[in-house]
Protein backbone atom coordinates (compact mmCIF):
# COMPACT_ATOMS: atom_id res chain seq x y z
CA UNK A 1 0.00 0.00 0.00
CA UNK A 2 0.95 3.54 -1.32
CA UNK A 3 2.06 5.64 1.93
CA UNK A 4 1.32 9.13 2.10
CA UNK A 5 2.30 12.11 1.63
CA UNK A 6 -0.82 14.88 1.34
CA UNK A 7 -2.09 16.06 4.44
CA UNK A 8 -5.54 16.29 5.33
CA UNK A 9 -7.25 18.64 7.19
CA UNK A 10 -8.10 16.39 10.24
CA UNK A 11 -4.31 15.78 10.37
CA UNK A 12 -3.31 19.00 10.23
CA UNK A 13 -5.46 20.28 12.84
CA UNK A 14 -4.32 16.96 15.41
CA UNK A 15 -0.59 18.01 14.24
CA UNK A 16 -1.29 21.34 16.03
CA UNK A 17 -3.71 20.86 18.92
CA UNK A 18 -0.99 18.38 19.93
CA UNK A 19 1.65 20.66 19.36
CA UNK A 20 0.25 22.98 21.49
CA UNK A 21 -0.23 20.38 24.37
CA UNK A 22 3.19 20.12 24.63
CA UNK A 23 3.50 16.78 22.85
CA UNK A 24 6.97 15.35 21.50
CA UNK A 25 7.14 16.41 17.94
CA UNK A 26 8.82 13.18 17.17
CA UNK A 27 6.11 11.32 18.80
CA UNK A 28 3.89 12.71 16.63
CA UNK A 29 5.89 11.89 13.18
CA UNK A 30 6.26 8.04 14.88
CA UNK A 31 2.12 8.05 15.21
CA UNK A 32 1.60 9.24 11.63
CA UNK A 33 4.27 6.93 10.09
CA UNK A 34 2.21 4.35 12.13
CA UNK A 35 -1.23 5.52 10.36
CA UNK A 36 0.84 4.93 6.63
CA UNK A 37 2.58 8.36 6.18
CA UNK A 38 5.63 8.45 4.43
CA UNK A 39 8.16 9.12 7.17
CA UNK A 40 9.63 12.20 5.35
CA UNK A 41 6.43 13.77 4.48
CA UNK A 42 5.53 13.20 8.21
CA UNK A 43 8.48 14.99 9.64
CA UNK A 44 8.39 17.76 7.32
CA UNK A 45 4.76 17.79 7.57
CA UNK A 46 5.39 18.47 11.66
CA UNK A 47 8.08 21.01 11.36
CA UNK A 48 5.66 22.68 9.24
CA UNK A 49 3.46 23.30 11.08
CA UNK A 50 5.83 24.30 14.20
CA UNK A 51 7.96 26.85 12.13
CA UNK A 52 5.38 27.96 9.77
CA UNK A 53 2.04 26.87 10.64
CA UNK A 54 0.39 29.15 8.23
CA UNK A 55 1.56 27.08 4.90
CA UNK A 56 -0.64 23.68 6.44
CA UNK A 57 -3.06 26.48 7.40
CA UNK A 58 -4.41 28.21 4.59
CA UNK A 59 -6.47 26.62 2.13
CA UNK A 60 -4.62 26.24 -1.46
CA UNK A 61 -5.86 29.33 -2.81
CA UNK A 62 -4.39 31.26 0.17
CA UNK A 63 -1.14 29.97 -0.07
CA UNK A 64 0.48 33.16 -1.38
CA UNK A 65 -0.54 34.74 1.98
CA UNK A 66 0.76 31.77 3.87
CA UNK A 67 4.20 32.19 3.05
CA UNK A 68 5.15 34.43 5.58
CA UNK A 69 4.05 38.04 3.85
CA UNK A 70 6.26 36.74 0.77
CA UNK A 71 5.03 39.11 -2.48
CA UNK A 72 5.06 37.09 -5.66
CA UNK A 73 6.51 39.17 -8.62
CA UNK A 74 7.08 38.29 -12.43
CA UNK A 75 9.15 35.52 -12.58
CA UNK A 76 12.20 35.04 -13.69
CA UNK A 77 11.39 31.67 -16.12
CA UNK A 78 10.07 32.49 -19.65
CA UNK A 79 6.16 32.81 -19.75
CA UNK A 80 5.66 30.76 -22.80
CA UNK A 81 5.67 26.72 -23.34
CA UNK A 82 9.13 26.80 -24.33
CA UNK A 83 12.31 28.71 -23.39
CA UNK A 84 14.88 29.28 -26.67
CA UNK A 85 18.39 29.15 -25.17
CA UNK A 86 21.64 29.64 -27.72
CA UNK A 87 21.69 26.13 -28.56
CA UNK A 88 17.97 24.12 -27.99
CA UNK A 89 14.08 24.52 -26.89
CA UNK A 90 13.37 23.31 -23.79
CA UNK A 91 9.60 22.53 -22.92
CA UNK A 92 8.03 23.50 -19.93
CA UNK A 93 5.59 20.67 -19.16
CA UNK A 94 4.36 21.88 -15.77
CA UNK A 95 4.20 24.79 -13.68
CA UNK A 96 3.08 26.43 -10.64
CA UNK A 97 2.73 30.13 -9.72
CA UNK A 98 2.85 29.83 -6.55
CA UNK A 99 5.66 28.74 -5.45
CA UNK A 100 7.45 29.37 -8.86
CA UNK A 101 7.86 25.89 -9.46
CA UNK A 102 8.18 23.86 -13.09
CA UNK A 103 9.06 21.16 -14.76
CA UNK A 104 10.66 21.07 -18.07
CA UNK A 105 11.63 18.64 -20.79
CA UNK A 106 14.66 18.44 -22.98
CA UNK A 107 17.34 20.06 -20.66
CA UNK A 108 20.09 17.97 -21.93
CA UNK A 109 20.33 15.06 -23.98
CA UNK A 110 20.74 11.59 -23.19
CA UNK A 111 24.41 12.13 -24.28
CA UNK A 112 25.22 15.03 -22.15
CA UNK A 113 23.44 13.26 -18.95
CA UNK A 114 26.29 10.06 -19.95
CA UNK A 115 28.98 12.51 -20.45
CA UNK A 116 28.29 14.41 -16.91
CA UNK A 117 27.80 10.95 -15.01
CA UNK A 118 31.08 8.93 -16.96
CA UNK A 119 33.12 12.41 -15.64
CA UNK A 120 31.86 12.37 -11.99
CA UNK A 121 31.87 9.01 -10.91
CA UNK A 122 35.07 8.06 -10.18
CA UNK A 123 35.67 11.44 -8.23
CA UNK A 124 32.44 11.41 -5.93
CA UNK A 125 33.11 12.31 -2.27
CA UNK A 126 29.76 12.58 0.58
CA UNK A 127 28.09 15.35 -0.08
CA UNK A 128 27.85 18.36 2.47
CA UNK A 129 25.46 21.03 3.60
CA UNK A 130 26.08 24.60 5.13
CA UNK A 131 26.50 24.31 8.77
CA UNK A 132 24.10 27.15 9.81
CA UNK A 133 26.49 28.16 12.92
CA UNK A 134 29.90 28.37 11.17
CA UNK A 135 29.23 28.50 6.92
CA UNK A 136 31.27 25.44 6.70
CA UNK A 137 30.20 22.77 4.42
CA UNK A 138 29.66 19.37 7.01
CA UNK A 139 28.66 16.05 6.46
CA UNK A 140 24.97 15.69 7.78
CA UNK A 141 22.91 12.13 8.40
CA UNK A 142 20.00 14.13 6.77
CA UNK A 143 21.78 13.93 3.16
CA UNK A 144 23.34 10.30 2.08
CA UNK A 145 24.54 10.80 -0.90
CA UNK A 146 27.74 11.89 -2.43
CA UNK A 147 28.76 14.30 -5.00
CA UNK A 148 31.44 16.26 -6.91
CA UNK A 149 31.80 19.65 -8.41
CA UNK A 150 32.63 21.16 -11.35
CA UNK A 151 34.16 25.12 -11.87
CA UNK A 152 32.07 27.29 -13.65
CA UNK A 153 33.32 26.93 -17.65
CA UNK A 154 35.45 24.77 -16.32
CA UNK A 155 36.16 23.22 -20.09
CA UNK A 156 34.31 23.92 -23.35
CA UNK A 157 31.55 20.88 -22.36
CA UNK A 158 30.76 22.58 -19.09
CA UNK A 159 30.70 26.02 -20.13
CA UNK A 160 27.87 24.99 -22.63
CA UNK A 161 26.06 23.58 -20.48
CA UNK A 162 26.67 26.73 -17.69
CA UNK A 163 25.33 28.86 -21.25
CA UNK A 164 22.63 26.48 -21.60
CA UNK A 165 21.12 26.72 -18.03
CA UNK A 166 21.86 30.15 -17.24
CA UNK A 167 19.26 30.88 -20.30
CA UNK A 168 17.05 28.31 -18.80
CA UNK A 169 17.08 30.23 -15.18
CA UNK A 170 17.41 34.02 -17.35
CA UNK A 171 20.07 34.29 -15.33
CA UNK A 172 23.78 35.87 -16.09
CA UNK A 173 26.32 32.93 -16.53
CA UNK A 174 28.37 34.51 -13.85
CA UNK A 175 25.57 34.51 -11.03
CA UNK A 176 25.41 30.60 -11.24
CA UNK A 177 27.56 28.45 -8.77
CA UNK A 178 29.50 25.90 -10.30
CA UNK A 179 28.03 22.44 -11.36
CA UNK A 180 26.99 20.26 -8.47
CA UNK A 181 26.56 16.64 -9.45
CA UNK A 182 24.48 13.78 -7.00
CA UNK A 183 24.88 10.53 -6.53
CA UNK A 184 22.19 8.85 -4.49
CA UNK A 185 22.65 4.79 -3.88
CA UNK A 186 19.34 2.76 -2.93
CA UNK A 187 18.13 4.15 0.46
CA UNK A 188 20.05 7.58 -0.36
CA UNK A 189 18.16 10.24 0.23
CA UNK A 190 17.57 14.25 1.05
CA UNK A 191 15.61 15.10 3.84
CA UNK A 192 13.03 18.17 3.57
CA UNK A 193 15.34 21.61 3.20
CA UNK A 194 15.99 25.02 1.65
CA UNK A 195 18.17 26.02 -0.69
CA UNK A 196 17.96 29.77 0.51
CA UNK A 197 20.55 30.26 3.25
CA UNK A 198 18.13 31.39 6.25
CA UNK A 199 19.05 34.70 7.69
CA UNK A 200 18.55 33.73 11.34
CA UNK A 201 21.43 31.21 10.96
CA UNK A 202 24.96 32.98 11.28
CA UNK A 203 26.69 30.51 8.45
CA UNK A 204 24.58 31.68 6.36
CA UNK A 205 25.90 35.25 6.28
CA UNK A 206 29.20 33.69 5.85
CA UNK A 207 28.03 31.93 2.72
CA UNK A 208 26.33 35.31 1.48
CA UNK A 209 29.39 37.60 1.56
CA UNK A 210 30.28 35.97 -1.78
CA UNK A 211 27.44 36.37 -4.15
CA UNK A 212 24.49 37.25 -1.88
CA UNK A 213 21.35 34.99 -1.59
CA UNK A 214 20.53 32.04 -3.72
CA UNK A 215 17.59 33.03 -6.07
CA UNK A 216 16.84 30.14 -7.90
CA UNK A 217 17.40 26.23 -8.56
CA UNK A 218 17.89 23.67 -11.19
CA UNK A 219 17.67 20.14 -10.84
CA UNK A 220 18.59 18.17 -13.53
CA UNK A 221 18.05 14.33 -13.80
CA UNK A 222 21.12 12.40 -14.96
CA UNK A 223 19.27 8.43 -15.08
CA UNK A 224 15.74 7.35 -14.80
CA UNK A 225 15.24 6.09 -11.30
CA UNK A 226 13.61 2.47 -10.94
CA UNK A 227 11.76 3.54 -8.25
CA UNK A 228 11.68 6.41 -5.56
CA UNK A 229 13.75 8.97 -5.45
CA UNK A 230 11.40 11.55 -6.11
CA UNK A 231 12.06 15.65 -5.71
CA UNK A 232 9.18 16.06 -2.89
CA UNK A 233 7.68 19.33 -1.76
CA UNK A 234 5.74 18.35 0.79
CA UNK A 235 3.90 21.53 1.87
CA UNK A 236 2.21 21.93 -1.40
CA UNK A 237 1.85 17.90 -1.68
CA UNK A 238 3.55 17.84 -5.21
CA UNK A 239 6.07 15.18 -6.31
CA UNK A 240 8.49 15.26 -9.15
CA UNK A 241 8.98 11.68 -10.66
CA UNK A 242 13.34 11.76 -12.19
CA UNK A 243 13.25 11.20 -16.13
CA UNK A 244 16.52 11.45 -17.68
CA UNK A 245 17.27 15.02 -19.55
CA UNK A 246 14.03 16.36 -17.53
CA UNK A 247 14.35 18.91 -14.70
CA UNK A 248 12.52 20.77 -11.91
CA UNK A 249 12.91 24.11 -11.21
CA UNK A 250 12.03 26.90 -8.77
CA UNK A 251 12.53 30.47 -7.48
CA UNK A 252 12.49 31.48 -3.64
CA UNK A 253 13.92 34.81 -3.73
CA UNK A 254 12.08 37.92 -4.75
CA UNK A 255 13.45 41.28 -5.42
CA UNK A 256 13.03 42.36 -2.07
CA UNK A 257 15.32 39.65 -0.72
CA UNK A 258 12.12 37.91 0.75
CA UNK A 259 12.27 34.39 0.94
CA UNK A 260 9.33 31.55 0.03
CA UNK A 261 9.46 28.61 2.53
CA UNK A 262 6.69 26.97 0.58
CA UNK A 263 9.71 26.09 -1.66
CA UNK A 264 10.54 23.46 1.00
CA UNK A 265 11.98 20.22 -0.95
CA UNK A 266 13.73 17.06 -0.68
CA UNK A 267 14.74 14.05 -2.66
CA UNK A 268 12.52 10.89 -1.26
CA UNK A 269 14.47 7.66 -0.53
CA UNK A 270 15.47 5.62 -4.02
CA UNK A 271 14.40 2.06 -3.12
CA UNK A 272 15.16 0.52 -5.97
CA UNK A 273 18.37 0.93 -8.30
CA UNK A 274 20.06 4.51 -8.60
CA UNK A 275 19.94 8.45 -9.14
CA UNK A 276 21.97 10.96 -10.47
CA UNK A 277 21.49 14.83 -10.66
CA UNK A 278 22.75 17.40 -11.80
CA UNK A 279 21.79 20.76 -9.73
CA UNK A 280 22.47 24.48 -10.73
CA UNK A 281 22.17 27.39 -8.09
CA UNK A 282 21.61 31.04 -8.79
CA UNK A 283 23.05 34.08 -6.93
CA UNK A 284 21.57 37.38 -6.40
CA UNK A 285 25.02 38.70 -8.02
CA UNK A 286 28.10 37.56 -9.72
CA UNK A 287 29.75 34.52 -7.41
CA UNK A 288 32.40 35.43 -5.77
CA UNK A 289 31.73 38.63 -5.93
CA UNK A 290 31.87 40.71 -2.10
CA UNK A 291 29.21 42.87 -1.13
CA UNK A 292 30.22 46.60 -1.19
CA UNK A 293 29.31 49.14 1.57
Amino acid sequence: MNAITQLPTEWRDWIRENLARGCAPQSLIDDMVRNRFDPIFARAAVNGVMTQGAAFAAPVEAQPKAAAGYVYETPRLSAGNLIRTFDRQVRIVTRMKRPMIAVLEGVLSEEECDELIRRSADKMHRSTTVDPISGKHEVIADRSSEGTFFMLNADPFIARLDRRIADIMNCPVDHGEGLQVLHYGTGGEYKPHFDFFPPDEPGSHVQMTIGGQRVSTLVMYLNDVEEGGTTIFPDIGLEVVPKKGSAVYFEYTNSHGQLDRLTLHGGSPVTRGEKWIVTKWMRQRRYGEAATA
